[in-house]
């Protein structure tokens, strides 16, 4: 009986953090014996934001190294760099032939970039003036096609592996979304039963949230309220230290502050059970002193992270072993693009003489 498809992706925007670890890494590993697991690095989707080459290039290595530092195995799941694959650039272009731009443009996600990269407040009455501005400025090259397109490229992503399931964050949903649409469309179109359509994967239990250091929110790049798998120890001591805390209780078995609770909640996902009550306790009963919990909370991060940035220390200087993992994971991901690809093209009527 063949395993159940599983694809996840991520830009190489920048290192991985804990957030990350949590959320999708630890994860990851766990579901790599039993399922067809295919992890990339989306490097075409980091075009969109036109990064510096050399940088794009540096952190594709480093995410590969965190992969590998994270326990994924390379002989067990299939890891790639997306433009390693370039049957998903062709099938990118046949698929957006069933795609409509104004689906595109009412994204959730392209309408928020859109507003940030214009300069536009939220507002849904701008929603006409962000179309005004694209399209009636020529020389506006803030937003790109490929911005635009960004959801067809995922659903090609998807797709052209028969992916079945997908673990995506909230602000992809709309974009699994459309794959299904997509999916759909060309079935019905063609009258054909070829594209499965994929789903959120869902790895039971209570979804992780990891906050950041800042007081608010979740852990995340753009809010710079990150502990990085990569920090030194001194570095990481330092965020913590200085992570947003409030006066203190007042008065016993006092509601925890929005920050209070994020650093309990850092502290539950890598402290021991004891440790989490000894300061619950002390929380409750007025005693706590946030500098005691900061160290704790600072040495038992550091016992998680250790040891995977030692790995990826080696990794990174190991280039011919990475050389060796991509090779393999490409010629992995192309057999069944390639498969998938030329029956696509088959059923659009692109055949040979």
């Amino acid at each position: 009986m063949s395993k159940e498809i599983v694809l996840s992706g991520i830009r190489p925007t920048g290192n991985l953090h804990l957030g990350n670890y949590y959320g999708a890494l630890s994860k990851f590993v766990r579901i790599q014996n039993d399922y067809d697991c295919n992890f990339f690095i989306a490097d075409l989707h980091a075009l969109t934001t036109n990064p510096d080459p050399t940088q794009l290039h540096a952190s594709v290595k480093t995410i590969l190294a965190e992969y590998l530092a994270a326990g994924i195995d390379p002989d067990k799941a299939t890891i790639f760099v997306q433009s390693d694959v370039p049957e998903i650039a062709e099938m990118y272009l046949l698929l957006n032939m069933h795609v409509g731009i104004g689906e595109l443009m009412r994204t959730t996600a392209f309408k928020d970039k859109a507003r940030k990269a214009l300069g536009i407040t939220a507002t849904d009455e701008n929603d006409e003036q962000i179309e005004r501005e694209i399209i009636g400025n020529e020389t506006n090259k803030r937003v790109n096609a490929g911005l635009l397109t960004y959801p067809t490229l995922m659903a090609v992503d998807i797709l052209i592996q028969k992916a079945t399931k997908v673990p995506v964050g909230k602000d992809q949903l709309q974009h699994l979304e459309l794959t299904r649409r997509f999916a759909r469309r060309f079935n019905s179109f063609y009258g054909v039963d070829f594209f499965p359509e994929p789903y959120d994967f869902d790895f039971g239990g209570a979804p992780v949230k990891v906050p950041g250091l800042d007081g608010s929110g979740k852990m995340g790049k753009s809010e710079g309220n990150c502990i990085y798998l990569i920090d030194e120890p001194k570095v990481l001591r330092k965020k913590v230290m200085r992570a947003v805390t409030d006066e203190g209780p007042q008065t016993p078995n006092s509601p925890m502050s929005e920050p209070i609770a994020n650093l309990f909640s850092l502290l539950e996902l890598t402290s021991t059970p004891e440790v989490v009550k000894h300061f619950r306790e002390a929380y409750a009963d007025c005693s706590i002193r946030y500098g005691d919990l900061k160290k704790q909370l600072a040495e038992d991060i550091l016992a998680v992270t250790t040891p995977i940035r030692d790995r990826i220390n080696d990794i990174l200087g190991n280039e011919d072993y990475m050389r060796k993992v991509l090779a393999q994971g490409a010629e992995k991901a192309r057999e069944r693009a390639s498969k998938t690809l030329a029956d696509v093209r088959e059923i659009m009527g692109i055949r040979k003489f």
